[in-house]
């Protein structure tokens, strides 16, 4: 009989870990971004954040995905307004109270879109009910 391998830990990029942890990675420390990240330290970073993981998620800068969450949009609305920098929470928060028209027109573009995947979700829904057969 074979003696079972040792099960080897699973590792990834730097900028995957950031993704994972929905933190911007230039914003991270060095060694983060230098190393590579165990699944388990994954893991441990999600479930106790050290303090510089806590204060960016918390402040930023942010992530793309991030920010376009935070204003309610989608990422290529963030394109089409012609935002490509990282944004702290700060600068996110001042455009939601500015409500610059781009935002509006962005945010009833992003309803539209929720609003056609909800009743493409809803359209096979009804197809699947049986009609009611006449007499």
């Amino acid at each position: 009989m074979t003696t079972p391998k040792p099960k080897s830990s699973q590792t990834m990029k730097p900028a995957t870990a950031a993704k994972k942890l929905g933190i911007y990675l230039a914003a991270t420390p060095a060694e983060f971004q230098a190393g590579v990240v165990s699944r388990d330290e994954l893991n441990a970073l999600q479930t106790t954040p050290p303090q510089w993981l806590a204060d960016l998620r918390r402040n930023g800068p942010h992530p793309r995905q991030v920010i376009a969450a935070r204003l309610g949009i989608s990422v290529t609305g963030l394109n089409r307004a012609g935002v490509s920098e990282a944004l702290t929470t700060e600068q996110i928060n001042a455009l939601r109270d500015e409500n610059p028209d781009w935002l509006q027109r962005e945010r009833t573009i992003q309803a539209e879109v929720r609003k056609e995947t909800q009743r493409l979700k809803e359209k096979p829904a009804a197809k699947e009910k049986p009609a009611a057969k006449k007499k």
